[in-house]
């Protein structure tokens, strides 16, 4: 069952080391999303899931020890998912999975055994919400990590310029993660966040359905649209 989740954005420019000069135009994020997991570990889980969006080939289980890295971003950084060895048969962890790893890494969690899931953009509501029911059935005390940006077309210097539709989609998004309404994020389009570029969608929706029957609250700690790409942090205990 669900006990607690956390919601954060998942650029890589979360980590300091990359986004190098300018990492103090992210620090209300940081300490937002360090003040989320901490909230992860007060619940006590018996198991926690790093759940974010992922590319082609690297949707699906990532193991504990699983790796990522930041080499594709100028930095010789590496992260791996949970403290135990590093299993070097599993697939490099997708950017999302490694910004979590990082900021599980950084808040020294220790507190349950860790597995990571990659969800496909293509997933569909009804797909996103059958995983998260399994991941919630899967021991009785289920905590989430949940990476995952809105859209990033709030300015015409966004990734994906202006698209005068983000405001509303993010709104409602920030809406949705801020009171823990599930349905409300299972409804999102995902025809309309494929157009926005909001990588949160599918990753908002197996979190809507692992929360189905858990009687969550939520709260939104965070929310922002720097460099035009909307950015939340939420959790629900």
């Amino acid at each position: 069952m669900l006990v607690a989740a956390a919601v954060c954005p998942s650029p890589p420019l979360l980590v300091p080391e990359v986004a190098t000069g300018a990492a103090p135009e992210l620090d209300a994020a940081r300490t937002a999303c360090a003040d989320a997991v901490g909230l992860l570990a007060a619940a006590r889980p018996d198991r926690l899931y790093v759940v974010g969006a992922a590319g082609e080939g690297a949707h699906g289980v990532h193991p504990a020890g699983a790796e990522g890295s930041f080499a594709g971003f100028g930095v010789d950084l590496s992260v791996r998912l949970g403290e135990g060895p590093a299993d070097g048969d599993a697939r490099p962890l997708p950017v999302s999975l490694a910004v979590g790893a990082w900021l599980l890494a950084r808040a020294r969690w220790a507190d349950a055994p860790i597995e990571g899931l990659g969800v496909a953009g293509s997933a569909t509501a009804d797909d996103c919400a059958a995983a998260g029911r399994r991941l919630a059935a899967s021991a009785e005390r289920v905590a989430l990590l949940v990476m995952g940006d809105g859209s990033a077309c709030r300015t015409v210097k966004a990734p994906g310029y202006l698209d005068e539709r983000a405001a509303g989609f993010d709104a409602e998004a920030a809406r949705a993660l801020g009171t823990a309404d599930a349905a409300a994020l299972l409804a999102l389009d995902a025809g309309l966040a494929e157009e926005l570029k909001a990588a949160g969608r599918a990753p908002w929706q197996v979190l809507a359905g692992a929360a189905e029957g858990a009687g969550l609250d939520g709260r939104l700690l965070f929310e922002d649209a720097p460099y035009g790409v909307g950015y939340f942090v939420a959790a629900w205990s």
